[in-house]
């Protein structure tokens, strides 16, 4: 259950699930083990060190497990490489789902947001602001809830200091990298459905 809780925010290596919950790795590797068999979790290959592997929960399985707060936070601040699509799309919407406010950052920011990102948050209906990416060193505050993207992002942020020490991870295929309609459409529907199970459990920060 702990598990299960902890994978129900998002995804994490099995090194980072050891060293989150204490848990030997013999004993880690037995219940991944029962969980994958009972269809409960996926692993799949890392889109930026492929020696990694990241372990989600299957979405079916997060029914009737999210009723508890999970954080506090000032601000949400959603990561990925370029700051040109997938962080930006979380951003907006969490925005529209949550009173929680939001940003969204690169750890190397590409010069403008992806066209294929603009052009599926018009698909959508979704209100993408139209701002120039922005590097985290820029962005970041201590009371912020880190929440990386992209898998390369999250590997090279490694553990931060303060609240973020541990991001959250959603590993989200790069829609850029592949440039069709049908990649962005999915990484907003995936994107979507991660930040409907999170925002219920994020609240703010009293001034």
């Amino acid at each position: 259950m702990r598990l299960v809780d902890r994978l129900a925010l998002g995804d994490a290596t099995p090194g980072e699930l050891r060293d989150l919950l204490g848990m030997p790795s013999n004993l880690l590797a037995h219940h991944l083990r029962v969980l994958q068999d009972e269809g409960l979790i996926r692993r799949h290959r890392s889109q930026g060190d492929r020696r990694r592997s990241y372990v989600t929960l299957v979405p079916s399985a997060l029914e009737g497990l999210l009723t508890q707060t999970f954080s506090s936070a000032a601000r949400v601040v959603f990561v990925c490489t370029a700051n040109s699509a997938r962080s930006q799309l979380a951003a907006a919407l969490w925005s529209r789902t949550s009173p929680v406010p939001a940003t969204s950052a690169g750890t190397h920011p590409a010069d403008a947001i992806s066209p294929g990102a603009v052009a599926v948050a018009q698909r959508r209906n979704l209100r993408l602001r139209q701002v120039r990416p922005q590097h985290l060193d820029d962005v970041l505050a201590d009371d912020d809830l880190v929440v990386t993207v992209c898998d390369s992002a999250h590997e090279e942020l490694g553990n931060l200091t303060g609240p973020g020490k541990h991001p959250l991870h959603w590993s989200v295929p790069d829609p850029v990298a592949v440039g069709t309609d049908a990649a962005f459409d999915a990484a907003f529907d995936q994107v979507a459905a991660r930040v409907e199970q999170l925002a219920p459990r994020v609240t703010s920060i009293s001034p």
